[in-house]
């Protein structure tokens, strides 16, 4: 399982973003960016800049590396309407979001390492691939032998069902969610722009 490994501080420093879901990476102590010169240098983004900045926000959220964002984007565009609300979409129903939305792990990395180490069935068969792309109708559920993790309970008890999005139903009591409908762009809560993304692939 392919996945960023390096120090995940720096990066959202350089970001100027909280990518990780981790409290201590949204109250970072030093808000400039890492390096020699990061209290003094003050950086003037170009164009091209921004954009990319704002690809790497949404590639290190969703954890995903360079080239799985660029397939992703490619099947974006390929689809039918607006081509950065596919992408959302896209990255929205990869199984370790679901498992993160629908509050079985505290992060989506810890998402990741719960489904790769098989605690996660879909419509009842075990799926042990983070990207694996659910749809409308999916059952996730945790597996019987695995309702006592610590990890997940920790992370389930924390969840309200009220707090889950609307294209997700959870059912607490059976740890186990559904998915209603392909999420729409406002009901992703991140506020990214997509249209950056777009900009930047098309040059």
């Amino acid at each position: 399982m392919a996945r960023y490994r390096g120090p995940r501080g720096k990066v959202c420093r350089r970001l100027e973003y909280a990518a990780f879901e981790s409290p201590k990476f949204s109250n970072m102590k030093k808000n400039y960016p890492p390096g020699e010169h990061g209290p003094t240098q003050h950086r003037r983004l170009s164009e091209y800049g921004i954009q990319m900045q704002e690809k790497q926000r949404v590639k290190y959220t969703y954890g995903v590396l360079e080239r799985q964002f660029r397939n992703y984007f490619k099947r974006a565009d390929r689809q039918v309407g607006k081509t950065g609300d596919n992408l959302v979409r896209l990255l929205e129903c990869r199984l370790d979001n679901v498992v993160y939305r629908l509050g079985f792990a505290p992060t989506r990395r810890a998402a990741r390492q719960i489904i790769s180490h098989k605690h996660i069935l879909v419509n009842d068969a075990s799926v042990n691939i983070p990207s694996y792309q659910v749809k409308p109708g999916d059952v996730i559920r945790i597996r019987d032998k695995s309702k006592r993790m610590e990890l997940i309970l920790d992370s389930i008890k924390k969840t309200r069902e009220e707090n889950t999005p609307k294209w997700l139903k959870l059912d607490k009591a059976k740890l186990s969610g559904e998915i209603l409908h392909f999420p729409e762009r406002e009901e992703v809560l991140e506020e990214f722009n997509e249209q950056l993304i777009v900009e930047l692939y098309s040059k």
